[in-house]
């Protein structure tokens, strides 16, 4: 009977985590919306830079991969003083990642934008680093994450030089 509540918390914990980092990415695409087919376009940009078209989907699992993350840290029992600065590392990423998207299209300032993706950069890694302490699984569902926000900041550093 323990073991069933502990795994139902748990489930309800990432659910709620992976619906929290949903609504972050919905009012980042709100952000996004009012530039991508107005002013976007008119950057230059590198010619690595992916297809418009592939940025929801992946946003998409990234946004349930950081949830279902967050969520398994959550379960361990916010009462661990592990538990609460991991999730703290990881409010302040998520904060920092709907910022990001509120700065380069919101109010078109790629400049400032890579200022603020950098420091999403470094939080990011803390984040992971205290993810590990209380869930490696956790820490690992967040590498992709990682990668692709390295990615876009080497995208966000060239349309900087490129405008």
């Amino acid at each position: 009977m323990w073991e069933m509540q502990r795994s139902r918390k748990k489930y309800i914990r990432i659910l709620i985590s992976v619906g929290i980092c949903l609504l972050i990415g919905l009012l980042a695409a709100f952000a996004t919306q009012s530039s991508v087919d107005t002013w976007y376009p008119g950057l230059a940009k590198p010619t690595f830079t992916p297809p418009n078209s592939w940025f929801g989907p992946v946003w998409t699992i990234l946004y349930i991969l950081m949830g279902v993350a967050a969520g398994l840290v959550w379960a361990r029992g916010f009462h661990h003083i592990w538990v609460q600065t991991a999730l703290y590392h990881f409010g302040i990423q998520l904060l920092l990642n709907g910022t990001w998207s509120l700065v380069f299209f919101g109010l078109r300032q790629p400049a400032w934008a890579l200022a603020v993706i950098a420091g999403l950069v470094l939080v990011l890694v803390l984040t992971i680093r205290c993810f590990r302490v209380v869930s490696k699984t956790a820490a690992w569902l967040l590498v992709p994450y990682l990668a692709w926000v390295l990615f876009a900041t080497l995208l966000n550093l060239r349309i900087v030089q490129l405008n």
